[in-house]
């Protein structure tokens, strides 16, 4: 279905990667990993043709209509609405029947002249009859449109007044529908809450096609692929690990703890091997030094050719194909979440508490005690009131009744999904020196510990990615020294390997942790419990099994 050979890219002198060779054949699902920036949107850009490779090529045994692709940037026509997105050609069979027995009619008495543009005509009227013929019941539509969270859209709804969020489910929905023979997917969880996460695994579980998914949800990666391609920005080159992603992560810890190893044995060998020599030209030199003696200074000359020969053998060792580099690793993004004050036992206080815009009620009846050295997480469905929740709490909106107070000694610091908390106009160098009064070597050293350097600390922050924002804002809670998070999709722009050093900073934390996040994968490892807005209310629940019993249970009655 689809053939990579020797793919290589670069821009300037920077090279993404060289020499990538893939295939997917019908039922392969393969995950592609790596963190951000080393070239996985690029890849799938060049095998759309959007990009040009530098060298190798990308060659599908599919017609190109057959090929879905979902980009992290969907572009739709100005006067799109939902239905035309979803629909595309309305015209059905009978239509295209009529078209493709008029042109075959004028094939026969069309003139040399007209023929190429009868036979391209009659070759789309063939292609449209085929999509038509192919088009999907209502009711598998409006099954994919509940499972993303659409069904209450009307279809006459213009998509430029769609959220960001409802636009990329919106495509995702489209393609869907198309059933395509190959799926390229690049960042299909954004935008998904848990619900529609497990619709879509359970979708695409059933789906016979082939599947490229470049994807930072390990849990979803875990449920929907067989086979891993490792993105490395060090080497510059793809790897092939068959299996989940779990089972991947376990094999590159081993990989990498074996490399480790064998270079220390290397390095150890090298040592002794040095020492040895040293060892034999000092031993030379003393008997040299201490006479004139012509047999033991010749007895010296052959002890310094021992030491000539072990120079060599060194040499040979290191210019071996063999030799080891020292291992290398990208990168990444350095958290500690030092010095944490302590807060009262009781964190947050919520009495009866409730939240209404107008007669549309989000939550009511909400008492729940957030405790010291809690870590919840905040689940529920996209629109169900999590991030208001949170807002409530930071005084930032007011509840329609009950109360909500916070307890002794807390200082909590609250990292927003958009982030507009930070200032736009300042740079990432002003912001640090103005949350930690460091002078600028001391800022800029805190800054590359967010992978900020060079020229990037000048910056504007309204001209920074996403992703940069996350890194920046995560930063000013580390220097703001909070004993209360209260994070908004903290991880949703960043990359596996900084979303594992997040989670890795957040287990040493001594605060108290609220978080809406949709990362299954990150919910097991943090939760100590979880919060569920369902149902226009709050429940507890144990983890994430615990959620899904309830849930089902609830589905029974």
């Amino acid at each position: 279905m689809l053939q990579l050979s020797d793919i290589s890219k670069r821009f300037g002198d920077n090279l993404l990667f060289e020499k990538v060779n893939l295939t997917v054949n019908a039922g392969e699902r393969i995950g592609l990993v790596g963190p951000n920036g080393c070239g996985k949107s690029t890849l799938l850009r060049i095998i759309m043709g959007q990009e040009r490779a530098d060298s190798g090529s990308a060659q599908f045994s599919v017609p190109s209509r057959r090929v879905g692709y979902l980009a992290q940037s969907l572009v739709f026509e100005p006067d799109a609405t939902v239905r035309g997105v979803l629909r595309g050609d309305e015209q059905d069979e009978s239509y295209w029947v009529e078209q493709i027995e008029r042109l075959a009619e004028q094939m026969t008495h069309g003139s040399a002249e007209e023929m190429a543009a009868i036979e391209k005509a009659y070759t789309t009227a063939l292609e449209h009859l085929e999509q038509a013929s192919e088009r999907l019941p209502d009711h598998v539509i409006a099954e994919v449109l509940a499972g993303l969270h659409l069904s209450h859209i009307a279809p006459e709804t213009p998509v430029a007044i769609l959220s960001g969020g409802q636009k990329t489910r919106l495509g995702l929905a489209k393609l869907l529908l198309a059933h395509p023979a190959l799926l390229l997917l690049d960042e299909p969880t954004n935008h998904l809450d848990i619900t529609a996460l497990q619709w879509l695994e359970g979708y695409l579980s059933a789906y016979a096609g082939g599947m490229l998914i470049v994807s930072h949800d390990r849990a979803f990666l875990d449920h929907t692929v067989n086979t891993i391609l490792d993105m490395d920005p060090v080497s510059k080159r793809v790897q092939a690990y068959a299996g989940s992603y779990s089972a991947y992560a376990e094999r590159k810890a081993r990989e990498a703890e074996k490399l480790q190893l064998a270079y220390n044995e290397q390095q150890a060998r090298i040592a002794r091997l040095q020492g040895s020599i040293r060892d034999i030209k000092g031993h030379a030199r003393n008997i040299e030094n201490e006479t004139i003696d012509f047999h033991y200074r010749k007895q010296a000359k052959k002890i310094a050719r021992q030491g000539v020969m072990q120079q060599r053998r060194l040499q040979r060792m290191l210019d071996s194909e063999e030799m080891i580099e020292k291992p290398r690793e990208s990168y990444q993004i350095k958290l500690a979440f030092e010095g944490t004050p302590p807060s009262g036992q009781d964190v947050v206080l919520m009495e009866d508490l409730v939240k209404a815009f107008g007669e549309r009620v989000l939550f009511s009846e909400v008492s729940l005690t957030l405790r010291r050295g809690d870590r919840i997480a905040l689940l529920g469905a996209n629109g169900s009131g999590k991030t208001t929740l949170l807002r409530i709490i930071v005084g930032e909106q007011e509840p329609t009744a009950g109360s909500v107070r916070l307890g002794a000694n807390v200082h909590w610091g609250y990292l927003s999904q958009e982030q507009e908390r930070l200032d736009p106009d300042a740079t990432p160098l002003e912001l640090v020196q103005r949350t930690a009064a460091a002078n600028e070597t001391e800022a800029r050293t805190l800054l590359h510990r967010f992978l900020f350097a060079g020229d990037e600390v000048f910056t504007p922050i309204g001209s920074l990615s996403f992703g940069q924002r996350a890194r920046l804002g995560l930063g000013v809670l580390v220097l703001q020294g909070c004993n209360l998070l209260l994070l908004d999709e903290p991880i949703n722009h960043l990359d596996i390997p900084s979303r594992e050093r997040f989670e890795q900073a957040l287990q040493g934390y001594q605060g108290t942790i609220l978080a809406v996040v949709h990362d299954r994968y990150f919910v097991d490892r943090f939760a100590s419990a979880i919060w569920s807005l369902e149902d226009q209310t709050v429940r507890t629940y144990v983890d994430l099994e615990d959620l899904a019993r309830g849930q089902r249970e609830r589905e029974r009655v």
